[in-house]
């Protein structure tokens, strides 16, 4: 969108659209009126004969662009056609084009799904994304120019839009292995933030949040455990059920617990034969305590009692080094985790469906990370909440360890930037009194956040659609609401684990299955009590044996090169000293250097390039 006016160059548009090629290689389509273009690369799914976008009105007054699914996208479409709409098509981008006319912004109070969108009416542009950042939307304002697209690279594709760092995303990155707010690792190129929309047009810019993520507990909305339990099950099934309209295949993700499990059960009602995929890893090398990283077993039973059609793969420590350009090039900002092993598994649901159900969000939103609740509980007021939660959260680095490792030209620029400021300025907008409520508001807003775009990232990379029952308006309103008593149980008993090394000692995992009380119980339906009833485990690769025995060479390659490009930013001696610490087996520091991989990575594809 042009603000001063100028062309919109069709090349340009297009140059724009053929880097995105994997997140839609059926279809594209451009708009270019004036100052304004559109442009779209369609992965078919809904209504795949006349779903071309980008898509208008019958008058062809109001064109749009939108990724995503609208899941009560039908039942919309009757209220705005008994409030006199019509419609040329069957598909869900049509019933956002007509719910603009009708409600204008408010219309996004009216969607249940995922979705980044942009609408132009003839006067302004609308842009929105969903209420928890399930699909992605960056911006930025170049030379009296608005420019946006689902990812980066194709903002880079504008001539002179330059590649410069923000500093102050690396530090958080290097605190908290995540990025806050509209914030991300490129300068001046911010991400609208979930449950935000933008309007730009000639007379400015105007960013306005919609949709507010808050805790509170209602009392009076049910009597009894067993009222709650008996409306979180129409709730969950109502939500994996609306998820599962497509025309294309649809699979799910089976980890062998309890949250990828209950969805593919629920998916397999429907769905016969359903498609289940799992990733392990080859633990002949690593330490006895990562050695249940590998989920293969627990998805093995889980896919015999569903009757599933299962696929599996297996991942070596060199998969690793050998995906690493490409995985950056389609991260773009790295967040929340190790994530090699998702490209990976993504690559293989490709070849079998276009469409996969996550068990993301179910950890947010029911408590399911006791460790680290248990040393807030005790707090009485916001103060002394972040003043303890903060620190449970500094997965890499805190301030005074990260003023060693940046050299004085990066600290400069930082000017006195600090991590915990971040995590204050994510408090301030907490309503909720309950200490655990506040943990859940933080963990939903920044890692749930982390892990949505990298699993879209990710699963788009292979022109695939990952879908997320866990985060459905309903089940997530509802979820808000349960009392902390049905959440979790024996907080005495909880011990904290340290990130790094969750496997550090058996007796951790079993004191964590105390979390996520209520959803176990309604769970139990579903699946098999020994995995309603099992640990709590993400999804991680054995990396900390790795990065010190069949890895380290390529590790050591990377990081001891004092001509690596972190080396113009970061303290040579300081890496090789922490480094060390891991390989020595002193601390276990695989997510510090696999942040270090990545940020080499991402200055060698972004920087250099």
């Amino acid at each position: 969108f042009n603000l001063n006016s100028t062309l919109v160059l069709e090349e340009e548009l297009k140059k724009m659209c053929a880097i995105l090629n994997h997140r839609g290689p059926d279809d594209e389509g451009f708009y270019l009126k004036n100052n304004v273009g559109l442009g779209h690369k369609r992965l078919s799914i809904i209504d795949i004969a006349h779903g071309h976008q980008p898509m208008s009105d019958k008058d062809e007054k109001i064109w749009i662009t939108y990724n995503g699914e609208i899941y009560n996208y039908l039942e919309l479409r009757d209220k705005l056609i008994k409030l006199g709409h019509e419609f040329k098509t069957k598909s869900d981008t049509e019933v956002i084009i007509n719910a603009y006319k009708e409600w204008k912004e408010e219309c996004l109070d009216h969607l249940n799904g995922m979705f980044a969108f942009a609408i132009y009416d003839g006067k302004k542009l609308f842009l929105a994304r969903d209420r928890l950042g399930i699909k992605p939307l960056y911006y930025t304002f170049f030379n009296g120019r608005f420019i946006f697209a689902s990812e980066i690279k194709a903002i880079l594709q504008i001539k002179n839009v330059k590649v410069d760092i923000n500093w102050e995303a690396i530090s958080e990155y290097f605190t908290f292995q995540n990025t806050f707010g509209d914030k991300t690792w490129f300068k001046d190129i911010q991400i609208l933030e979930p449950g935000h929309y933008l309007i730009c047009s000639q007379a400015g810019t105007q960013c306005k949040r919609y949709w507010k993520l808050q805790f509170n507990e209602k009392p009076d909305t049910l009597k009894d455990e067993k009222s709650y339990a008996h409306e979180l099950k129409n709730c969950f099934q109502h939500a994996v059920k609306r998820q599962l309209m497509s025309e294309v295949p649809v699979g799910a993700y089976l980890s062998g617990g309890m949250d990828t499990g209950s969805i593919s059960s629920v998916a397999s009602e429907f769905i016969k034969p359903l498609h289940t995929f799992t990733c392990g890893f080859d633990t002949t090398s690593v330490e006895e305590d990562e050695k249940i990283f590998d989920e293969r077993d627990s998805a093995s039973f889980l896919s015999k009692h569903l009757n599933t059609i299962h696929h599996e793969m297996i991942l070596k420590s060199q998969d690793m080094e050998q995906v690493f350009s490409k995985l950056i090039w389609h991260l773009e900002e790295p967040r929340a985790g190790i994530s090699y092993q998702i490209y990976y598994i993504n690559e293989l649901i490709n070849k079998n469906v276009t469409v996969v159900l996550s068990g993301c969000g179910g950890d947010e939103f029911f408590a399911g990370y006791p460790w680290r609740y248990k040393q807030i509980l005790d707090c009485k007021d916001k103060a002394s909440f972040e003043k303890k939660y903060y620190p449970l959260w500094i997965r890499l680095l805190n301030d005074e360890e990260k003023n060693i490792l940046f050299l004085p030209s990066v600290k400069s620029k930082l000017n006195g930037f600090s991590s915990l400021d971040s995590f204050c300025k994510v408090m301030h907008k907490c309503e909720s009194n309950h200490p655990l409520n506040q943990a859940m508001f933080f963990d939903a807003n920044t890692f749930l956040h982390g892990l949505l775009v990298v699993e879209d990232k990710l699963s788009m990379a292979h022109s695939l659609e990952t879908r997320v029952p866990f985060l459905d308006n309903d089940l997530v309103d509802f979820a808000m609401q349960i009392p902390v008593k049905l959440k979790l149980k024996n907080l005495s008993d909880v011990v904290r684990i340290d990130e790094n090394e969750p496997g550090k000692d058996i007796k951790h995992f079993q004191k964590t299955n105390d979390g996520k009380v209520i959803l176990r119980k309604v769970m139990e339906r579903y699946i098999p009590a020994e995995i309603t009833r099992g640990v709590k485990q993400g999804f991680s690769a054995p990396d900390a044996s790795w990065f010190k025995g069949e890895s380290i060479e390529y590790v050591q390659k990377l990081l001891h090169d004092q001509n690596a490009i972190i080396y113009q930013f970061l303290n040579y001696d300081s890496v090789k000293n922490l480094v060390g610490e891991h390989v020595e087996g002193k601390i276990n520091r695989r997510l510090f250097i696999w942040s270090l991989l990545n940020f080499e990575w991402w200055c060698r594809r972004y920087l250099k390039e």
